[in-house]
């Protein structure tokens, strides 16, 4: 076990606030932090406390000990996740990612016609899928797949504005995949002065639905902040398909291949497969490859894609994906405090590689080796494969922690 240092990223969307306050550094921050990065991404792998050494130099130095010999094999030497603290104050850009299968293609066409991998038309920068869950720490309010058609008709119908009229009995006429293909199509292919015209008029809906106290405010209020923020972006026509969601802390959404989403607020964390590969719809000035775009996207409707996780007592696992599982461990206040207060170590059931990060208070990691590591808030650990089995038990409470590794289980 070593601890790992990991990397912030600034994007215009994040806190000043949040990942400051985790890190114990000023608050605010001098520019918004947006992602703490654990892993070993080629674009900022992160380092170990010598500062000398990255988690992807130890891979490429040791993959048999840090990854195991079946998992060395099977995910080619690389860490096949991403860990992510994410502090949302802005919306992200709406988007969706690709399967396995459409991921290989689509880079073997874009590295066949030579496209570059760094250029902003490049939509498949590497060959793997990117499914994604998000725990969230704070309430997280977000945009996550297509809402059931009835029920958007009923939005639409609410909303009341003439120029979508017929949009809305083309999907009361087919309320299914077919029909929200149909519409979410003709509305991303509008020609720019149309969609000019269209979003003022679906505000105008908005803020007669909000005046109203109508069933769908909430949805309106979504609709009227990202009008504000994206005018003219034919993203906030699309937002108006999507089921609205928010988390309350502990509550844990799964964006699989093909599911349309967008982080509106909140913090959380987030785990990844180890890929680039994103499809944007809008809301975001970078490119948007609309062809692409429908071949990705699942058009299929249903509730948005909330996981249950699996465990008892504080360690509750979600595995989603064989690129990926996140155990929470989470120890209230109610507890006899620690194990120095004769409470026993909860085994973390999961193995390979791992990367632990605490966000309250402290977690002692054991290895079935005798290894130990007290973990604190903002602090993270590496744990290789080699280290086998590891428990966890809170040296304060509250404690609360996260452990990140494949999804492929024991063995």
């Amino acid at each position: 076990m070593e601890v790992l240092k990991g990397s912030v990223r600034t994007y215009t969307w994040g806190s000043r606030t949040h990942l400051a306050d985790l890190l114990g550094e000023e608050v605010p921050s001098p520019h918004p932090q947006a992602e703490l990065w654990l892993g070993a991404h080629r674009d900022e792998p992160s380092r170990f406390d010598d500062g000398g050494r990255t988690l992807a130099d130890v891979l490429a130095s040791d993959p048999l000990g840090a990854l195991g010999p079946a998992r060395s094999a099977r995910w080619s030497d690389k860490l096949p996740y991403l860990l992510k603290v994410l502090a949302a104050e802005e919306p992200l850009s709406l988007q969706a990612h690709p399967s396995a299968e459409q991921a290989e293609a689509g880079w073997a066409r874009e590295e066949a016609a030579g496209i570059p991998r760094t250029a902003s038309e490049r939509n498949y920068p590497d060959p793997l899928p990117k499914p994604e869950l998000l725990c969230a720490l704070t309430e997280f309010h977000a945009l996550a797949g297509f809402r059931p058609a009835d029920e958007t008709v009923r939005l639409l119908r609410a909303l009341d504005v003439r120029a979508l009229a017929h949009h809305t009995e083309l999907l009361a006429g087919q309320p299914d995949a077919d029909g929200l293909r149909a519409v979410f199509t003709t509305w991303i292919t509008l020609p720019q002065r149309a969609v000019d015209e269209l979003v003022p008029a679906l505000l105008e809906g908005c803020v007669a639905h909000v005046r109203a106290r109508g069933e769908f405010t909430a949805e309106a209020r979504t609709l009227l902040d990202l009008g504000e923020r994206y005018p003219g972006d034919a993203g906030v026509l699309a937002a108006l398909l999507l089921n609205r969601v928010v988390l309350a802390p502990g509550e844990c959404l799964y964006q699989p291949a093909g599911s349309p989403h967008s982080y509106l607020a909140g913090c959380g964390v987030e785990l990844m497969a180890n890929s680039d590969n994103v499809l944007r719809c809008g809301l975001t000035p970078k490119h948007v490859d609309v062809p692409e775009l429908l071949r990705v996207l699942d058009f299929t409707p249903g509730r948005a894609p909330l996981l249950h996780g699996e465990g008892t007592g504080p360690v509750t696992r979600f595995t989603p994906s064989e690129y990926f599982s996140l155990a929470r461990c989470a120890f209230d206040d109610t507890g006899v405090g620690g194990e120095s207060a004769g409470e026993e170590p909860v085994d973390l059931g999961v193995e390979g590689p791992r990367i632990a990060v605490a966000v309250e208070g402290k977690v002692r990691l054991r290895s079935a080796g005798g290894q130990e590591q007290v973990v604190s808030r903002g602090t993270a650990v590496w744990m290789p494969a080699c280290d086998g089995p590891v428990t966890v038990a809170p040296v304060e409470r509250p404690a609360l922690a996260f452990v990140a590794a494949d999804g492929l289980g024991p063995g």
